[in-house]
């Protein structure tokens, strides 16, 4: 198995994870920064609308279109008259953070220290609405010793994993072919087969999380795959396969 120059990371349940994430309280966190809200709407009441319009955007989504949060946030909020004392950036932050805090995947810090050490290049490339720029802010915050070169969002590229053009954009970006590049997520359609139709190695990360259980497991079950391909359970498990 030929080292990498670069492994490439998803970001929800595979570098970071977002223990006991509630979206109600993005909408209470919101309620205080309010200026003008002319239906006298509750906080409730917002959220209940926010759940509408967000259950058509994942429409989109599943068809690997991505939403931008503040073209989400513009869209309901001009609709319901909301005006708030803050910006869309300053009030994605105040809701994430209030939504969850985030924690960070077991031994995750552990493995970027042994890829630094072994200069192997690192980036991020993740599913997610939140703009680049909060991404990039939460996972300073919570892996403050990251090198990561770059973080994409794919709210900033208009579309999803498993789209190859966001891992040739990452190619393109690092400077390197496929060949010397890995990719690491928890997914089998978005993370596995998007990086493998890139030409790129997938490494299939299913590690425990201290958060809610992932979803994305059971959507793996039974997908068959048949190219090859590294399947882990810890970052240890990683650590020995580039040894």
């Amino acid at each position: 198995m030929k080292k990498p120059e670069m492994i490439l990371f998803d970001y929800g349940h595979t570098l970071l994870c977002e223990p006991e994430f509630d979206a109600l309280r993005c909408e209470e966190a919101a309620f205080s920064y309010i200026v003008e809200n002319p239906q006298h709407l509750t906080a409730e009441q917002i959220y209940a609308e926010v759940q509408k319009l967000f259950e058509r955007v994942q429409k989109a989504r599943d068809n690997g279109v991505e939403v931008h949060q503040w073209q989400f946030m513009r869209l309901i909020y001009e609709y319901l008259g909301l005006t708030f004392s803050v910006s869309y950036e300053e009030l994605e932050e105040i809701q994430w953070m209030a939504a969850s805090p985030g924690a960070v995947m077991p031994k995750t810090e552990k493995m970027l220290a042994y890829l630094e050490k072994a200069e192997i290049r690192t980036a991020v490339i993740s599913n997610i609405g939140w703009s680049g720029q909060a991404l990039t802010r939460r996972i300073n915050r919570l892996l403050p010793n990251n090198r990561f070169e770059f973080i994409m969002a794919s709210s900033e590229y208009a579309l999803r994993k498993p789209d190859r053009m966001l891992f040739e954009t990452a190619l393109r970006k690092a400077g390197l072919s496929p060949e010397q590049v890995w990719y690491c997520g928890d997914s089998v359609k978005a993370d596995v087969f998007g990086a493998h139709e890139a030409g790129i190695y997938p490494v299939l990360y299913e590690g425990s999380a201290p958060c809610d259980e992932n979803p994305v497991l059971q959507e793996n079950a039974g997908v068959k795959i048949d190219f090859d391909y590294l399947h882990i359970y810890d970052w240890d498990e990683l650590i020995a396969a580039l040894s």
